[in-house]
């Protein structure tokens, strides 16, 4: 879909439009990198349930897996605010409390896990 702007959008999981590049894409190889030193961690976890290892090693490794899952969360909503939200808002009108809204709730899904 082309927006008013000229701008590709694609529907996001609420079903409104927002802009094909979204704000982590210029950090995206580092978000990658990011995520492939989580799987790793996360395949860690399984080696030392697989191995039988100490119980409180293993939830050492979780809480330092939980960690790296909420700086990656911490940063992508940091780049939607930057990028969308701050979009949005420019435009003004329903869009801008609609990304408003949607920040707000994402915010409360993190501070609720």
């Amino acid at each position: 879909m082309v927006g008013m702007s000229g701008e590709h959008e694609v529907p996001t999981a609420t079903g409104e439009s927002c802009h094909t590049t979204h704000g982590y894409i210029g950090d995206k190889a580092k978000y990658l990198a990011r995520v492939k030193r989580i799987e790793g961690q996360t395949r860690g976890i399984h080696r030392m349930i697989d191995e039988e290892q100490y119980c409180i090693d293993i939830l050492t490794q979780i809480s330092a897996l939980t960690r790296a899952l909420e700086g990656l969360a911490l940063g992508l909503l940091d780049d939607h605010l930057r990028h969308c939200v701050v979009d949005a808002a420019a435009t003004g009108g329903e869009q801008a409390e609609r990304k408003l809204e949607e920040a707000s709730a994402a915010i409360a899904r993190l501070v609720r896990s």
